[in-house]
């Protein structure tokens, strides 16, 4: 029988097959070991576990089937790792196997894949990095949930150069057909500003345009956007405030809990208090029912008749109505978090007349579960101090259960000692009574504390619980008689003359008198020392030869106290404040007493302490502001019937499959609908040019012209009733999603069709929808393009990808041609232009370490000797042209030969190649050897780890690359340059404004240090004031073109084109700094 190394509790998901076990019997190896086979492999720490520990290969046949070419076996793995994550277990070992797929085609794979990268792409974001173009192609796909799984995936990489991606992405899905995809940008939102919080400006923009959506779905995810990033502009939700108050009803459970909140707020500026007047009547009453007199109320009534005289009725604002109308059905709501959020903002908001009605609601929840039921009666034991006769009816519900928590019962207690008056104070002591026998000693103190507080409120039971409370002192407990002795104490401090018998009767059940003997006598010295001298000096003597020693000890300290030597007498003068200190009668009361002043349900008032991030409730304003704000004027052409009639012409199969994404302003006429289909659909049918026209014409209304005359409209109406009508067999949905998408390629072709006879007249509506689709392409020659393009492409010929760092789906790249790089016969004709000769000339093998920037790979002292350098000598890699020379200088600093110098074990990222050099055999004390290495960086400036190995040690050491170093010159003519530029606009172009320095202003020194960041040709430009580069990527060949603009005065800007667009951002940052030294 042999051992495994498959631990007990491993689930059965992540237990490999025995065919996948028997044919690999390393299966059990440590990460990094090198034990034999056969031999089992035990963990280098004794208490990890031994033979079970070791878990290096347990996901090799998970990473078998991800790498397979059939998704069956690629769905069955993804399904079994998500089941992984969903235990607990850790799976981020299958990041570089799971991210190869995300260019999968299956679409049920794809969005597992996706599931997974939103878990684990913030713990490692080297590699989530070199998937971004993929993520961004993502963005375009035709199915909803891949284009909101491909931006929650982007937006959980929290790497702060991928923030103009982020924010690109974001503006793009806030436009979005689909709900569901507005509302991932809302949830984007908050992510960008926490990676970056100088995009505020930018996601107000956005964040306002989100909150005119008119979709049940966005709602409460944008209002938690706003709450995160700009909770003090009130006046982005003044003309939305009555849509969040309609829509309320029907938002999801944890939107309402956001909208909620966020509206209690906002009317506690904006409206005024409906309890202000009532507020102080009653405050005016109370006072006199307590302290006054029947004579004074006489005299006083005029007075009250003057005030309410001069106080203005109060008119509660009909939007301030219009919430709590709206909210009060939401109390019936299955959702403890929703039903306690309406309670919140009834207790703060709602007259005193209306706030009963929350009552039962909570009172409903405490039939929940022990974690809801402690948040609620925390927040009815604040409310039961104001409101006491709300909760007076429910009672019984308050009674404590022999099953509940301890801390369930404490808050129990205190809601039933609030609730405590005359008229129950008999039933709420029978259960007292009851409570003290429980076994819970905590639950028994916190007892004995209730009795004690219903004492000090109702003056009539006082007697009674001081004389049960006295005979609980001959209780078996410690802890019951002790804690009865403290309410006692506090009781007998409150009117220390009328219980004199329970003070004589405590003084009996001491057992010890004798340390409280000398307290007194010491007071008496300090009060009358005259005539109590002797007596003092009598009692401490006594007890100087007492045998305890306690007695002892108090009589030294109590001499040299108040009958101080010489010696010690610094203490004498505190005597006095010592013994005879003032001891104001205690106050009981409840701890919950000021806890209001927090927003009911925050876990501020849980607490009782600020929250990191608590927004103060604020105070009712004086005056009212005005309830204009909120009104929202309704434009002359929404009133027009146009719309609906185009609507009723249309056939109601062609709008029936497409209406699943609805525009944001087709949804407030069919909002369930359009959210239930949306929810419900795998894949987004209004991408076809149905969904597309109709888009068209939502976005042509909201545009607001009336200038256009109704013929017109009609006609443009009749040509795309034509249009949509040639469309509409081809848009047809199947069963199967493959079905689906060649139905969507096929009402792509009959539409892109129709619209050729309606071309010139329709321009205007043709540019919206080229702006909307592709933001790249503009004019003429780019509909022209994106007529040509193939009809499964979604937005245009090439969907232009802002970063393409992962090679899994692209074909090998292509290398680059021997005559695009710079020749050594022209380097001399363009000496002048590019002054980087030496850098390009491919004569140059080895550039001296003088003349190019090295960098320190292994230091002397941690290399015990030697020492290691490197440099980038621009030059191709002779092996292979994708790979980036790395020229290293090794020197032997010791008195010993170093044998056998050469790189091992490398552990590149996924995609990365090294070339290691040859082996240096032998190297002699004081020699210097230099050797060159080929490093394939995947177009990325991740480092590349690898082991530098003697003949007796080795050394952990990584080659991290500029990212300058990462491409090779292009040499092309100025007509080129303008033409590949013109190609790389939109969101493949980084522009950024900078100020040259005055060394910096001569042509000589701006190329230089141009070059000097970055391995890249000067390419020639007719215009003086501008600088023109370019290069191509060592990997990938993709394009770099990088101009420079010179604007008056030390003002420039810089502007970089590429696909990758990491590599631009980065690029952008090192020009800049190297122009500013």
């Amino acid at each position: 029988m042999t051992l495994t190394s498959v631990p007990a509790s491993q689930p059965a998901a992540s237990r490999p097959h025995p065919a996948a076990m028997a044919a690999s019997p390393a299966y059990g190896e440590e990460k990094g070991g090198s034990s034999s086979l056969g031999e089992p492999e035990y963990g280098h720490d004794p208490a990890s576990g031994g033979i079970f520990s070791s878990d290096y290969k347990r996901h090799d046949d998970l990473k078998e089937m991800l790498d397979s070419n059939k998704d069956s076996l690629k769905l069955e793995a993804m399904k079994r790792i998500v089941a992984m994550i969903a235990r607990g277990k850790n799976a981020s070992d299958l990041f570089p196997a799971v991210v190869k797929n995300v260019a999968c085609k299956n679409i049920e794979v794809k969005k597992l894949v996706y599931v997974y990268l939103v878990r684990y792409a913030e713990e490692q974001q080297d590699l989530a990095l070199l998937s971004i173009s993929t993520f961004q192609r993502g963005l375009k796909d035709p199915n909803q949930l891949i284009r909101a799984s491909a931006l929650r995936v982007l937006s959980s990489i929290r790497v702060p150069i991928i923030v103009p991606i982020m924010m690109l992405a974001i503006k793009e899905a806030a436009s979005d057909m689909s709900p569901y995809v507005r509302k991932t940008a809302a949830h984007a939102i908050p992510k960008l500003y926490s990676l970056d919080s100088d995009q505020k400006d930018q996601l107000i923009e956005v964040i306002e345009k989100l909150l005119a959506d008119k979709t049940t779905l966005v709602a409460g995810s944008v209002v938690m956007a706003f709450e995160e990033v700009c909770p003090e502009r009130i006046d982005l939700i003044h003309k939305n405030y009555r849509k969040l108050c309609n829509l309320l009803i029907d938002v999801e459970e944890w939107g309402q809990v956001v909208i909620i909140n966020m509206l209690t707020r906002y009317a506690r500026t904006q409206f005024l208090s409906p309890n202000q007047n009532q507020e102080s009547l009653l405050e005016e009453s109370a006072e006199k029912a307590f302290y006054g007199s029947e004579e004074e109320d006489a005299k006083d009534a005029k007075a009250e008749a003057a005030s309410l005289a001069k106080r203005k009725p109060y008119v509660m604002d009909p939007d301030h109505r219009l919430l709590l109308r709206n909210t009060k059905p939401l109390l019936q709501s299955r959702n403890a978090a929703v039903v306690m959020a309406v309670a919140q903002l009834y207790f703060h908001l709602a007259p005193k007349a209306e706030v009963g009605v929350i009552a039962k609601a909570l009172v409903r929840l405490l039939r929940s579960h022990s974690e809801v039921q402690y948040v609620v009666l925390q927040n009815v034991a604040t409310m039961s101090i104001k409101r006491r006769g709300m909760f007076e009816p429910y009672l019984k519900s308050f009674y404590i259960r022999s099953t509940d928590p301890t801390q369930i019962k404490i808050l129990k207690l205190e809601v039933l000692t609030n609730l405590a008056n005359e008229t129950n104070i008999s039933t709420i002591l029978r259960e007292f009574q009851t409570y003290i026998r429980s076994m819970d000693k905590d639950f028994v103190a916190a007892t004995i504390q209730a009795i004690g507080r219903c004492a000090t409120n109702i003056g009539k039971v006082r007697d009674t619980c001081l004389n049960g409370l006295v005979q609980l002192l001959s209780n078996r407990d410690e802890l019951v008689v002790a804690e009865s002795v403290v309410v006692i104490k506090k009781l007998l401090q409150m009117q220390p003359a009328q219980h004199s018998e329970i003070i004589k009767h405590m003084a009996k059940l001491t057992d010890n008198i004798q340390l409280q003997v000398i307290n007194l006598a010491a007071k008496l010295y300090l009060t009358n020392s005259k005539q109590s001298k002797l007596l003092t000096q009598y009692v401490l003597n006594l007890a100087k030869y007492d045998q305890n020693y306690d007695i002892r000890d108090r009589a030294r300290f109590i001499r040299q106290l108040i009958v101080p030597t010489e010696k010690s007498g610094a203490l004498n003068k505190y005597a006095k404040k010592l013994f005879l200190a003032q001891k104001p009668a205690p106050i009981l009361e409840s701890s919950f007493k000021d806890r209001d002043h927090f927003q009911l349900g925050s876990l501020s008032h849980l607490l009782n302490a600020k929250a990191v991030g608590y927004q103060e409730l604020p105070d009712w304003p004086d005056e009212a502001p005005d309830p204009s704000v909120r009104n929202v004027e309704v434009p002359e052409w929404t009133k027009c019937t146009s719309r609906e009639k185009r609507k009723e012409k249309v056939e109601k199969p062609f709008y029936s499959d497409s209406e699943g994404e609805s525009g944001p302003t087709e949804s407030a006429d069919s909002e369930p609908e359009s959210v239930s289909k949306e929810s419900g659909s795998s894949s987004s049918l209004g991408s076809s040019s149905s969904g597309s026209e109709e888009e068209e014409e939502e976005e042509e209304g909201s545009s607001g012209e009336q200038s256009e005359d109704k013929e017109e409209e009609e006609k443009r109406t009749k040509r795309k009733k034509e249009g949509s009508r040639k469309a509409a067999p081809g848009s047809t949905g199947s069963p199967s999603e493959e079905e689906e998408e060649e139905g969507v390629k096929k009402a792509k072709k009959k539409a892109l069709q129709g619209k050729k006879s309606c071309a010139e007249t329709s321009s205007e509506e043709a540019s919206t929808s080229e702006s909307s689709s592709s933001g790249s392409d503009s004019g003429s020659e780019a509909e022209a393009k994106r007529r040509k393009a193939p009809p499964s492409s979604r937005a245009g010929p090439k969907e232009i990808s802002l970063l393409d760092l992962d090679d899994f789906t692209l074909a090998p790249p292509q290398p680059v041609p021997s005559s695009s790089i710079v020749s050594t016969s022209l380097v001399t004709d363009l000496e002048g232009l590019t002054l980087t000769d030496t850098s390009l000339a491919p004569a140059l093998l080895s550039p001296a370490f003088s003349t190019v920037r090295t960098y320190e790979l292994l230091h002397r002292m941690a290399g015990e000797g030697l020492s290691v350098e490197y440099c980038f000598s621009r030059q191709p890699f002779p092996g292979d042209p994708h790979m980036v020379a790395v020229q290293i200088q090794i020197s032997n600093n010791t008195d010993a030969e170093v044998k056998s110098l050469r790189v091992s074990e490398p552990k590149p990222l996924s995609g990365m190649r090294i070339q290691e050099f040859p082996e240096i055999e032998c190297l002699a004390p004081g020699d210097t050897a230099s050797v060159v290495m080929g490093i394939d960086f995947c177009d990325s400036t991740q480092a590349a780890n690898f082991q530098l190995r003697t003949h007796t040690r080795h050394f952990y050491v990584s080659i991290q690359p500029p990212v300058g170093e990462l491409m090779a010159p292009v040499f092309m003519s100025e007509n080129e340059f303008k033409k590949e530029q013109g190609k790389l606009t939109g969101m493949s172009e980084i522009t950024e404004k900078l100020t040259l320095p005055e060394k910096c202003q001569s042509d000589h020194a701006i190329v230089q240090q141009v070059t000097s960041a970055a391995n890249v040709g000067r390419v020639p430009c007719g215009a003086d004031n501008e600088y023109r580069f370019a290069a191509k990527t060592v990997t990938s060949g993709s394009l770099v073109l990088i101009t420079l603009e010179r604007r008056e005065g030390t003002a420039a800007q810089l502007t970089v084109n590429s696909e990758k667009m990491v590599i631009g951002t980065m690029l952008v940052k090192d020009i800049i700094q190297a122009l500013a030294q």
